[in-house]
């Protein structure tokens, strides 16, 4: 099954996805008919596995048997909890089903670049100097400049990431986001939970630790804590999806909640990421004070944008170019009906496939 050596790779994935599934080694024992000692030996290393016990191993762990034979990949951003060791809590386990997602998701991205049917985007990186916001917010600013948005609003951005080089996979998983690099394919994950302009900033945020790096992949300001290093990829974040000089369009003089409202719902930020951006263009002041607290309901924003529908990272799960590789692959027939469903991740069902023409099979 796999190379001497490498039972201590299987053992630690083992041992990872019965955390992230909140299972004992005595309960996963259990289902598998092993005593518990047998499954400490296999997660350590020491027991090797037949091809039944990993098919067996997989089942029961629900993950995918290539999740157990692969080395771990690293994760240079995640932002819900680490995984800490024998860690059994809600937070672990929900950032644990997140990794095996996101490797899964590489893994899918993988065999369509190995298809031909995707092209791969090399990641975009930004060469500035970093080190401060001010210099994270000249990083935003410059990749708007190169996809040619200016000041103007991004209006999908799972297709913003994907020409910076990230694909992106919107989950139903609990937790916020994460992303990892692994040579030069670039991908990450968001949560479906919380609202649209929550989504996107943890989109923008995971494309931040892409475009700037981290100390996981670069010398991102070595010279700072893990948490300014975060502030430094939240000043990006804010700065590429509401742009301080969106502000300039509106008098300082006239400043009110409605006119906040309007460019939170024309830029779909959070009302807190609007606010932090306003604050920073010196377009708040002590009159503001009144208002700011209080954020806007749902029926405001929507009339702000004139009640039109704002989809992005909600019903799209997948990138344009990913999608339109998938169907590609389909009619090639080198995935079939079921597969391409599940590459698409819920964005169709079997019945939205149309009859393939068999003529177009290959001789």
């Amino acid at each position: 099954m796999t190379e001497t050596g490498d039972w201590t790779t299987v053992g630690e994935q083992v041992r990872r996805a019965r955390l992230g599934a909140g299972l004992s080694q005595t309960e996963l024992g259990g289902q598998l008919g092993l005593d518990r000692t047998m499954i400490a030996k296999i997660e350590s290393g020491v027991r090797r596995v037949d091809a039944l016990e990993l098919i067996r191993l997989a089942a029961a762990l629900d993950v995918p048997i290539d999740h157990l034979l692969e080395r771990r990949p690293a994760v240079i951003s995640r932002r819900s909890e680490l995984l800490a060791e024998d860690n059994d809590t809600d937070a672990a386990r929900r950032s644990q089903r997140l990794e095996i997602t996101l490797a899964s998701w590489l893994r899918d991205v993988r065999q369509l670049l190995a298809s031909e049917t995707l092209t791969l985007v090399s990641p975009v990186r930004y060469n500035g100097s970093l080190t401060s916001d001010e210099d994270a917010r000249d990083a935003a600013r410059w990749l708007r400049g190169i996809h040619g948005v200016g000041t103007d609003p991004i209006e999908t951005l799972m297709d913003f990431c994907e020409r910076s080089g990230q694909y992106v996979l919107v989950s139903d998983l609990s937790g916020e986001g994460a992303s990892l690099v692994d040579g030069d394919i670039a991908v990450s994950i968001v949560s479906v939970e919380g609202n649209p302009g929550r989504r996107r900033a943890t989109a923008a945020h995971e494309l931040g630790h892409l475009v700037l790096g981290d100390e996981y992949s670069t010398d991102l300001a070595v010279h700072l804590s893990r948490t300014e290093r975060e502030g430094l990829i939240n000043a990006f974040a804010a700065e590429l999806l509401l742009p301080v000089a969106a502000f300039d369009d509106v008098s300082r003089g006239t400043a009110s909640r409605d006119e906040l409202i309007r460019l939170t719902a024309r830029y779909r930020t959070s009302w807190s990421l609007a606010l932090r951006q306003a604050e920073q263009a010196g377009w708040l002041d002590a009159t503001s004070a009144r208002w700011i607290r209080t954020t806007p309901t749902r029926a405001e924003i929507m009339d702000a944008v004139g009640w039109a529908p704002q989809p992005d990272l909600d019903a799209i799960r997948v990138p344009p170019g990913y999608s339109h590789a998938v169907m590609e692959a389909w009619r090639r027939y080198l995935v079939s009906d079921a597969r391409a469903v599940e590459l698409l991740h819920g964005q169709i069902s079997l019945d939205d496939l149309p009859t393939r023409d068999e003529t177009d099979l290959a001789p």
